[in-house]
């Protein structure tokens, strides 16, 4: 982050990620912690819990990956999991501001580092108060909690955690949450029905591919809205 200078008010740019973020960090490190424990209650190396971490930093996926690497899942199989889970982070760049993010290795980090939680924090910030910097602290606080969470569960979550019962619903309450915080920052009952609805009907129709089709179908319902709403400006416009 040294690279970039960009000032938006007085704020550093740490100041800011660690404000807006900091809760989130904490979330995902404790979450962190559970995926630890999970790999060593798989019988797996301690090391893999950061090394995934790290390198792969993509959430849930990292619990699916694990249980079917324990499990002997064909290659093919894993790879074709991961991207239908993945497959929502299409929708992100519909409306992630990564135009707002400047250089070439910086963009690179921000799409690598996108996951649903920095979709979620830099998303429903004030475009105004954003800069290169204090996106990239952001997407770094999450990715550096996440691999810190790791560590620590797999160097002594294993021995100190492994009765805990509730650590894989730190996720949801997570979410929780970043929706709560989403809807303080802008009050659209609209958005949020839609939301409900397509996620719902998503579990009810399609359970086994709930999240790909909540979101496809809660992008096509934006889109719609959207439509819609130009059409009626047209109309009032013609009307004027």
């Amino acid at each position: 982050m040294s690279g970039v200078v960009e000032v938006a008010g007085s704020e550093s740019s740490f100041a800011y990620a660690a404000r807006r973020a900091g809760v989130v960090w904490a979330g995902l490190f404790a979450l962190g912690i559970g995926f630890g424990v999970l790999v060593i209650s798989k019988g797996l190396p301690w090391w893999l819990a950061p090394l995934i971490s790290g390198t792969l930093f993509a959430g849930s996926v990292e619990f699916l990956f694990i249980g079917l690497l324990a499990a002997g899942a064909p290659l093919a199989s894993i790879a074709l999991v991961t991207f239908l889970v993945n497959a929502r982070h299409l929708f992100y760049g519909l409306s992630y501001p990564l135009d707002l993010v400047k250089g070439r290795w910086a963009k690179a980090y921000a799409i690598f580092a996108l996951c649903d939680e920095a979709f979620a924090l830099v998303g429903s910030a004030p475009r105004g108060g954003l800069t290169t910097a204090r996106i990239l602290w952001i997407h770094a606080g999450l990715h550096v909690s996440w691999a810190l969470g790791g560590l620590t569960g797999g160097l002594v979550g294993g021995a100190l955690l492994s009765n805990v019962r509730g650590l894989d619903f730190i996720l949801t309450a997570l979410f929780v949450v970043l929706t709560m915080d989403a809807w303080r920052e802008s009050r659209d009952p609209v958005t949020l029905g839609l939301a409900v609805v397509a996620g719902v009907g998503a579990q009810v129709v399609a359970p086994g591919s709930m999240l790909l089709v909540a979101m496809s179908a809660f992008t096509a319902a934006l889109v719609g809205r959207h439509l819609l709403g130009r059409r009626a400006l047209r109309e009032e416009d013609g009307r004027a």
